[in-house]
């Protein structure tokens, strides 16, 4: 059913949106979503093809500016060593995530405080940790209690097996003595909501056909619709809108058709990730915000960060399987998470250990490199690699730096004639020595785990998944852009709940943390409306 005049408005039916349309849905409010990609179909992921492999250089890649689906738009990426990753349908990028899953620490809200960089954050770790735990609820997160690293998780189901693989690059970080722990996983490890246990399939990062990756098409979205909250596919916001008093009005969409509309609301909550979220704002001009909504501070689009990813990878003796299971989801270490200044940074990173390629990606690569020669002796060479390969992501906590931004390209349109995003970023010196830090270190474990040939390299550049700092969170008006609510300091009734709201980006992967802070924010606006 059509609501005409909803009390809400959400843009962006992703990791953040759909957690917020979920909370507000066990209220009497009237919701409608709006979002520019449309419904999954699980029997269509690459996964339920021979040819699955081939599929993520396609409709399945990463970058929206390979695929080119309808529900893309272009995204100018060229003044970046990193390239942006997202996904644009119902469920947004979790649809290709891996599910790797792990908050960010306590320090992590503090680092102005504890190492002189950057802000803190207006909101500390235990006033995000019921919201932590009721995602977990929510989405469904596998995982071991007792992490050292973390106050105490509890409620998780058993963690995702480590494997043949596992077991070797644990034992080489025992032999370093640096801490290791399996990994926290958006992925069940036993039946739970009506969605099937992980099988190990594989290709997580292609869509989940079992249902057992927690992508929010699957989690949030099935309880919020069925709870009333309308959500309209294939709809295009162009700009959110003021009156001429700065009052907010609603948003101007296309729909599938490409006719324009405009849909009225007293609250609009954004949720379009640290790109598109900055993108729509910028794009949102009036006589009372010439600049763009919200932006009386002057920093939307600015302070983006991306966590530059380095890669080591290491080829074993013996056949460890590891082309097989979770691809994100193994363990990860955090010995070199915070700031040690013997290191020469400030900061730290997270070690996540990676399952090896499939055969056509260790053919290519392997090919590439010289390592897998074509003729008489390839099929012997491809046999010799696959499966005896272990990786490891090397998540580099990327600092706010006002240099780094999104704004509007005056040239690239995407197919409504709406401005493109222009990314222009560089990695800090504090970034390149922990990288460096980092892939040093990653070869340290493999070679300890018994790795016969050890290869690293940084950062990876179609790795900007991880979408950060463009709407920056704080109680200062003059030096951010929404309060710790979410709240625009400018325009009453705008909020915007995705990761563009951080204050720093930690250096593990931000999904778990955005959802809670969107579960925090929306549990603000039912205590002030009183519901």
């Amino acid at each position: 059913m059509k609501i005409k005049d909803p009390d809400v408005l959400i843009i962006g039916a992703g990791a953040s949106g759909a957690a917020a349309a979920w909370s507000l849905s066990q209220t009497s409010l009237k919701i409608v979503c709006l979002e520019q990609g449309g419904f999954m179909n699980p029997e269509e992921y690459p996964s339920t093809k021979i040819e699955w492999e081939s599929l993520k250089y396609n409709e399945f890649n990463v970058s929206p500016n390979i695929r080119n689906l309808p529900s893309d738009y272009p995204i100018n990426d060229t003044s970046s060593p990193i390239a942006i990753a997202n996904y644009n349908a119902v469920g947004g990028s979790t649809i290709l995530y891996s599910g790797h899953f792990p908050r960010f620490h306590p320090s992590d809200f503090r680092v102005k405080e504890l190492d002189h960089v950057a802000d803190n954050w207006p909101l500390n770790y235990y006033d995000l940790e019921p919201f932590y735990n009721l995602n977990d609820k929510m989405m469904g997160v596998s995982g071991l209690t007792g992490d050292p690293a973390y106050p105490l998780i509890e409620g998780m189901f058993a963690p995702i097996p480590l494997g043949a693989m596992g077991e070797v690059i644990g034992k080489g970080f025992n032999k370093l003595g640096w801490h290791w722990w399996p990994s926290y996983s958006a992925i069940i490890t036993q039946e739970y909501m009506h969605r099937g246990k992980c099988i190990n399939l594989g290709p997580c990062n292609m869509g989940c056909p079992q249902g057992a990756k927690s992508s929010t098409d699957v989690t949030y979205w099935p309880i919020a619709l069925k709870n009333g909250v309308e959500l309209r596919t294939h709809c295009r916001v162009r700009e959110v809108t003021v009156d001429k008093n700065g009052k907010l009005t609603g948003a101007i969409y296309y729909d599938k058709d490409g006719v324009e509309n405009f849909q009225s609301a007293k609250i609009v909550i954004i949720a379009c990730n640290g790109v598109g979220t900055p993108r729509l704002l910028l794009n949102s001009t009036s006589k009372c915000f010439p600049t763009g909504l919200a932006n009386n501070s002057g920093l939307v689009g600015k302070n983006l960060m991306l966590h530059p990813l380095g890669y080591v990878e290491g080829i074993f003796e013996e056949d460890l399987n590891s082309n097989l299971g979770p691809h994100g989801c193994c363990l990860q270490s955090q010995e070199f998470y915070e700031t040690d200044l013997s290191r020469g940074f400030v900061r730290g990173y997270t070690m996540q250990i990676l399952r090896g390629p499939g055969p056509v990606e260790t053919t290519l690569s392997g090919v590439g490199r010289r390592e897998i020669p074509l003729g008489m002796d390839h099929h012997k060479a491809v046999k010799n690699t696959l499966g005896k390969a272990i990786g490891m992501g090397i998540i580099v906590e990327d600092l706010p730096e006002l240099h780094n931004t999104v704004t509007l390209d005056p040239n690239i349109k995407d197919s409504n004639g709406i401005p493109a995003p222009k990314i222009n970023y560089q990695l800090s010196e504090n970034s390149k020595k922990m990288l460096a830090h980092g892939l040093e270190k990653g070869k340290e474990v493999m070679n300890a785990a018994g790795s016969k040939k050890t290869m690293s390299f940084g950062p990876v550049r179609n790795t900007g998944w991880h979408l950060m700092g463009t709407a920056k969170m704080g109680n200062d008006k003059e030096n951010s852009v929404v309060d710790k609510y979410g709240q625009s300091h400018d325009v009453k009734g705008l909020y915007i709940v995705d990761s563009s709201i951080f204050v720093t980006s930690g250096g593990v992967n931000p999904a778990s943390t955005l959802q809670a802070l969107s579960l925090f924010i929306c549990n603000k606006i039912k205590e002030e409306n009183n519901l």
